[in-house]
């Protein structure tokens, strides 16, 4: 089964921007990914998820994730994330987490697969992942959405990653009590 075949039929995709086809053997997925889904009021009506993955980036192919991007409003949230979601997720994925609560960066392993972790304060993971990858805004402009997602697949395999090793524990003793600021008009 495929990632998305797999949040097609659990229902976990959440407002989803994009999820489909970008070349000839990958998938991409933006939007968010449930974790914990919300109260079930009725048949029809159901809550907001309790957590989610949030403004995820995703490219997979076949059975496995090649590169997985989002927010996560706490590091609390990572385990079961990976509990719903880690059967997808192999050793040459490239992963990255940007968190609202951590107050430093840090690799890690995670049941033999390695996350990027980085504290997102102000910023969308779209910024960060352009960043990350040294693209600009207007390097994409005139790409359709499926362009825009392989153009930024492309860049991220090929970048090399600074990478600040840590223990899964040590991740966790970095949660702070930071909240995202909120942009926008005020």
């Amino acid at each position: 089964m495929t990632p998305i075949d797999y949040i097609k039929e659990n229902n976990l995709e959440w407002q989803p921007s994009f999820s489909g086809s970008i070349a000839s053997s990958l998938h991409g997925y933006r939007g968010a990914l449930i974790i914990e889904e919300g109260k079930r009021l009725s048949e029809t009506r159901v809550m907001p998820p309790k957590s989610q993955a949030r403004q995820v980036i995703m490219v997979s192919e076949n059975e496995k994730i090649k590169f997985f991007s989002c927010e996560l409003e706490t590091f609390g949230y990572f385990k079961d994330f990976f509990a719903k979601y880690g059967e997808f997720f192999d050793k040459d994925s490239i992963n990255l987490l940007y968190v609202i609560d951590l107050d430093a960066d840090g690799t890690f392993e995670y049941e033999g697969i390695k996350f990027s972790a980085f504290v997102l304060d102000e910023s969308s993971v779209w910024n960060e992942v352009l960043d990350f990858a040294s693209l600009e805004k207007s390097d994409l402009k005139k790409l359709s959405s499926e362009e825009k997602i392989e153009k930024v697949y492309d860049e991220v395999i090929s970048t090399p990653q600074e990478e600040i090793s840590k223990s899964y524990d040590e991740m966790v003793a970095l949660m702070g009590n930071t909240k995202k600021a909120l942009m926008g008009a005020v």
